[in-house]
């Protein structure tokens, strides 16, 4: 029975350490000047996509300087110098930001 009753505090605790990564990149876009319900969509497709070393750098983009536009955003997101990075970012705004526009 112990094995039983630990199985689903295990898928419990696998799906929150993925929702952590996620809620926190989805909250770095945010504070970098993107809308919330762009920030959300990009932060799902990111999360299965990037390491999270790689989410991190993007959730910790300087807050002081908030995006005026999503061109904006990329180009300090270039500023990483991870090409990785750069083509996930570029690839979810622009699948995001088509989606939510129908």
């Amino acid at each position: 029975m112990a094995i039983r009753a630990s199985i689903p505090l295990g898928l419990a605790l696998t799906l929150v350490g993925c929702a952590v990564p996620e809620a926190r990149l989805r909250a770095g876009l945010v504070r970098a000047g993107l809308p919330k319900p762009l920030s959300a969509c990009m932060a799902e497709r990111m999360v299965d996509r990037l390491s999270l070393k790689q989410l991190m750098r993007i959730a910790d983009l300087p807050k002081a300087s908030r995006s005026e536009s999503i061109e904006q955003f990329l180009h300090r997101v270039r500023a990483l110098e991870d090409p990785e990075i750069l083509g996930v970012t570029t690839s979810s705004a622009a699948l995001c930001a088509t989606g939510l526009a129908h």
